[in-house]
């Protein structure tokens, strides 16, 4: 996400906070259906993918972009509908050449529609009824809620009333919580949920992370294996696992924001499924601008490997689980020839995990294990950070909270 931002935002003082976006502008009919269909005789239970999204092709990057510096969830700008629009204006040309770059548009819808599609008829299979209820929540659909570009929260939402949808479960397809991500994601939907008059209509829960659940675990650390092996046994000796993901403005860790400690959980647990048989380190990608943000930075701890004589590392993009932008362009294109200028000759990039079997079927066991446990929303999700005063914040956890209890 924040790569999208390089450069963009150093004229004016970013702080995020939690308010209505001031320029989403949502087009529905041009677009045919995001969710799947599946026929049935029964309203199906929805599961909501949550993510941020990316351009389908170069005629949307400007509205993307607008979109996103629109999000007062992720940014406060001063004047910010004017600014939005000049710095989308300006960044335009440039962030077509990247996705140009990677083929002409984001592939993350195509890779966001098959994990669904497989999720979903995995669901079908192994959770045709909730233990704790017995009530029959097949067939499952996944439909699609995109931040910053369609298929939107609204076009969803739109979809799963079309549907006359019952029970919705959030799936937030960030493996860590950030207020940033997940947590914007989560208030646009409470505000769709309000405009559309849509307050009585589902009956809502939330998977809003699963950083260290064991099936998306063993789906990465099988990823990281699968390149390792790609090297002979005397370079693998001396590999180093560079985990990387994106970071933070440390004015956002410093409120209490949890997914710098999420993001370290997870790497722990990888490393301990591979049996820790290999140094490693994370590092964080997509700093903006001159303020403090995360470190050490991805591009720093490139060159510092190479000073230290290193030549074969594998990065492993840590927080991200489909191909997009930050893996196709930042890692693949930008680091990688960094890389190569430092030396770093044997620089490999794991493979994101997109609809690898693996993967889709620990999707599955999450929403499935979540249904079992008819649980609301975790406990971490209903505790706001120590420091926040965002109203919108709070009032998204009240209504999805209190949803149930109605």
């Amino acid at each position: 996400m924040y790569s999208l931002i390089k450069h963009s935002a150093r004229r004016f003082n970013s702080n995020v906070a939690l308010t209505r976006p001031l320029a989403w502008t949502p087009v529905h009919n041009m677009y045919r259906s995001y969710a799947s269909e599946t026929p049935s005789t029964k309203p199906p239970t929805a599961v909501l993918l949550t993510n941020m999204g990316g351009p389908k092709n170069l005629d949307d990057v400007y509205q993307f972009l607008l979109n996103l510096f629109s999000d007062r969830d992720l940014m406060q700008l001063p004047f910010q509908s004017y600014a939005s629009k000049f710095i989308a204006t300006r960044r335009t040309p440039q962030i077509k050449e990247q996705y140009q770059a990677i083929g002409g548009g984001s592939p993350i819808l195509s890779w966001t529609r098959k994990q669904g599609e497989a999720m979903e008829k995995l669901l079908d299979e192994i959770s045709p009824e909730t233990e704790l209820t017995y009530q029959n929540l097949a067939p499952h659909k996944h439909y699609i809620a995109f931040r910053y570009v369609e298929p939107s929260t609204t076009t969803a939402l739109e979809e799963m009333k079309k549907d006359k949808v019952e029970r919705a479960i959030v799936f937030s397809q960030y493996p860590q919580y950030s207020c940033s991500t997940t947590g914007s994601s989560l208030n646009e939907l409470h505000r769709g949920i309000k405009e559309l008059g849509m307050e009585n209509d589902i009956k809502w829960s939330i998977i809003d992370r699963w950083p260290t659940h064991p099936g998306f675990i063993d789906a990465t650390a099988k990823k990281i294996e699968a390149k390792l092996a790609e090297y002979t046994p005397e370079e693998r000796k001396d590999a180093v696992i560079m985990f990387s993901a994106h970071s933070l403005p440390m004015s956002v860790v410093n409120r209490g924001d949890p997914y710098p400690a999420e993001v370290a959980s997870t790497v722990d647990h990888v490393m301990k499924k591979l049996k820790n048989a290999f140094p490693y380190r994370l590092c964080w990608q997509s700093q903006v601008g001159p303020s403090a943000w995360l470190g050490p930075q991805t591009s720093d701890a490139l060159k510092g490997f190479a000073k230290a004589g290193k030549k074969n590392l594998v990065v492993v993009p840590i927080a991200f689980t489909s191909d997009h932008i930050e893996t196709l362009f930042e890692l693949d294109q930008e680091y990688a020839e960094e890389a190569k200028e430092v030396g770093l000759t044997g620089w490999k990039r794991v493979d994101a995990l997109n609809d690898d079997a693996t993967f889709t079927n620990a999707m599955a066991q999450i929403v499935k294990e979540h249904i079992d446990k008819n649980e609301i929303v975790a406990k971490q999700w209903s505790l706001r950070c120590p420091s926040c005063t965002f109203e919108t914040c709070g009032q998204s956890r009240e209504f999805f909270i209190n949803n149930q209890k109605n």
